[in-house]
This record gives C-alpha cells, sequence and structure tokens, in this order.
C-alpha cells in the first residue's frame, strides 16, 4: 500500500501510526494542515475490516476537519484519530492511557476529543497522559447536543431555501441514525412537527426515538426509499453512493455525519438531480464549536456560534444557484481560500 497514492492523501502534514501491545492499542493519528491552529479532531473507535480502511477512514475525517473548522472561523487545523477496534468490547483504562502518551508525543500539534465510539469519559483517561484533549466534563463537555442544533438550524436552511418553508410542521424527514446526535436532532426536530422516520442498528436506540418523538421505525435499507422531504444521515459516512443514488427521493440531503458523499462525483449528480446537499462539515460543525468553549465555558456563548451556521449554510445554497455548481464544491472553495489567507 502506498500511503502518498492514496486517493484520500491530500498533502498531509502528518500520520501517526500508534501500536501498544500491552494494551492492544492500534490507532492512526492523521494531521491535515495546521496553518489555522493545532490540528483539532476527535478520537473515533471503530472495528475496521482492513488497516487500509482505518487509514482512508482518517484521512478522509481529518481533511474534514481543516474545512470544518476553516468554515466555522475557529483558531483550528484539522486532524482526526481512529482506534480500530471493537468499542463495546476492547474498551479499557490501559488502552485509552496508551493512546494519550501518543497524542502527548506529538507536543500539541493535535489536540483529541470524543467522537464515534468514544465518549467524554474515555477522554477523561485520555487526560491522564496528556493535556491536549477538548470536550472534559466538567467544562464544554458533551458536544452530541450541540452537533444536533447545529445540524437542526441546518435543515432549516435547507427548508427554506429548497421549499421556502420557516417552519418544519409537517415536513417528512428520514434519519439515519439515532445514537446520541440523532437522538437530540429527533428532538429537535419533533418540537416542531416534522414528520420522522428513523432507522439505526441499535434497536433500542430506535424505540427510543419511536417513543419520545412520535417516528415511525423503518427498516436500515429501506430508509433509503422512502420519498421524503429531507433525508438526514446521522450515522457513519458514505451514504450517498452508487447503489444508494438509485434508491433516493429526498429533495433535501442534510445531516450529521461525516463525509457523507462517497465521492465528489455523487455531489455533481445531487446537483444534476436538484437535489439540495447541506455540506456535511459545516452543517455538522456544532460540536467543534462547542468545544472550542473548553476554556472559561459559556454554553450561550456556545449557542450564539452555532447559530451562525444557519446563515453559512444559506450563503453557499445562494452561491451555488448563483453560479450553477454543487454546494460541496462552494464549501470546499470557501475553506481552501479561507486556509490561503491566513498562510499570507
Amino acid at each position: 500500500m502506498s500511503v502518498f497514492n492514496l486517493r484520500a492523501y491530500d498533502d498531509h502534514e502528518q500520520i501517526v501510526f500508534c501500536s501498544d501491545t500491552k494494551s492492544g492499542l492500534k490507532a492512526i493519528i492523521a494531521i491535515h494542515d495546521t496553518t489555522l491552529g493545532p490540528a483539532v479532531g476527535g478520537c473515533r473507535m471503530w472495528e475496521y475490516n482492513t488497516d487500509e480502511g482505518a487509514l482512508v477512514d482518517a484521512l478522509r475525517l481529518s481533511r474534514g476537519m481543516t474545512y470544518k473548522n476553516a468554515m466555522a472561523g475557529l483558531p483550528f487545523g484539522g486532524g482526526k484519530s481512529v482506534i480500530i477496534g471493537n468499542s463495546k468490547t476492547m474498551k479499557s483504562e490501559e488502552l485509552f492511557r496508551a493512546f494519550g502518551r501518543f497524542v502527548e508525543s506529538i507536543s500539541g500539534r493535535y489536540v483529541t476529543a470524543e467522537d464515534v465510539g468514544t465518549s467524554p469519559a474515555d477522554i477523561a483517561i485520555v487526560h491522564k497522559e496528556t493535556k491536549h484533549v477538548l470536550g472534559l466534563e466538567g467544562k464544554s463537555g458533551d458536544p452530541s447536543p450541540y452537533t444536533a442544533y447545529g445540524c437542526y438550524l441546518g435543515i432549516k436552511a435547507a427548508v427554506k431555501h429548497k421549499l421556502g418553508r420557516d417552519n418544519l410542521d409537517g415536513v417528512s424527514i428520514s434519519l439515519q441514525g439515532a445514537g446520541h446526535v440523532g437522538y437530540y436532532l429527533a428532538k429537535h426536530l419533533a418540537s416542531e412537527g416534522a414528520k420522522l422516520f428513523v432507522t439505526d442498528i441499535n434497536k433500542e436506540a430506535v424505540e427510543k426515538v419511536v417513543a419520545d418523538c412520535g417516528a415511525t421505525a423503518v427498516d436500515i435499507n429501506a430508509i433509503y426509499g422512502l420519498d421524503v422531504d429531507v433525508y438526514a444521515p446521522c450515522a457513519l459516512g458514505a451514504t450517498v453512493n452508487d447503489e444508494t443514488l438509485k434508491m433516493l427521493k429526498a429533495k433535501i440531503i442534510a445531516g450529521a455525519a461525516n463525509n457523507v458523499l462517497a465521492e465528489d462525483r455523487h455531489g455533481y449528480e445531487l446537483t444534476r438531480r436538484g437535489v439540495l446537499y447541506a455540506p456535511d462539515y459545516v452543517i455538522n460543525a456544532g460540536g467543534i464549536i462547542n468545544v472550542s468553549f473548553e476554556e472559561n465555558y459559556s454554553s450561550e456563548a456556545s449557542k450564539r456560534k452555532v447559530e451562525e451556521i444557519y446563515n453559512t449554510l444559506s450563503e453557499i445554497f445562494a452561491t451555488a444557484v448563483k453560479d450553477g455548481r454543487p454546494t460541496h464544491v462552494i464549501a470546499d472553495e470557501l475553506a481552501r481560500q479561507r486556509i490561503a489567507n491566513a498562510k499570507k
């Protein structure tokens, strides 16, 4: 495998492969760009099928964090880490402390936080070995509610642009993923009268959204073919791909997942079909915005900053229409321009 020739390798500054035999840790830390500040991005724990799959995920996610932080106007670069393993059976204090020592060895170039498969409690263990963490309990804490709030506002911006509606009453939304972010998002959407359809590999998580939000449970594979206004992917990425495009009927794609498009060309195809796509790293930036207030934490200040997502997306949508180009291309160009300006 040639790392430098991987499609996902996008001039990354540094990639750290971490292995600790005693704890069983196998992890990858990817630092994409530190122009705007230290590379900040969560630690994902997932049972990848191959080491190459883990590396590609880390590379794609870290680049996404560079763009996410740039578009949110945060003084952070982009990075991400992945721990290869089952988050339900392999977690231990020894493993997270070993990971913390690797983070510490990079001397502040990378700052970690929770992500899919990890929690603020796990990051608190990492913190025993390094100060380079964000999202600690007692400070900014769990970022999930803020990610969900930003996504809720982003969906409202998309519905306003595409459907000309100022509220979500009666708007049909298919929610893929009912984890922490998905659940909080469902609560926001239900409170405004949205008609929800939900799926997740975790049956109990689905039942909770059904009970608390009046949602309708659907099969994992059926979620793509629903005739709804909005498809909200809130689990893993690449759910807009060659196969799902054959089934998707939604007018809008807007959710909390990272790397929603399997490839850039899928964004062009959505535009050709008249489907409005809310670039993932713009709409789901609420969590990283919240942890940016870690020191002297203020929930009110964090919430006000998250609310900027609505206007940012509205501007991207308007520019895409004016230029006749896909929204993800517009967002990428804006992010790269902000980084280039910082370099000057």
